[in-house]
């Protein structure tokens, strides 16, 4: 196991929509591996997650494609409701 870390930042047009995903991702914080801290928090228009922990590189790679396919699920839900 390797101590690892990561910081992802994700940008939006409008904090409106940096809340909304913010709060689409916050689950991600709670539904980490014991092994795993996740952390999201919303800086204006931005999002950032820390992710580190004492883990494999396939459980924490798991974590980031986690947390970024429920990003990507809350863009397009956004995308569809502006679009109607």
């Amino acid at each position: 196991m390797k101590n690892l870390e990561a910081t992802i930042k994700l940008e939006y047009d409008d904090e409106k929509t940096a809340v909304a995903v913010a709060e689409a991702v916050s689950p991600e914080n709670l539904a980490a591996p014991p092994s795993v801290f996740v952390r999201t928090t919303r800086e204006g228009c931005c999002i950032v997650t820390i992710i580190k922990g004492v883990t494999k590189l396939s459980t924490f790679l798991s974590t980031i494609d986690d947390l970024l396919a429920s990003a990507s699920t809350a863009e397009k839900i956004l995308q569809t409701i502006a679009e109607t």
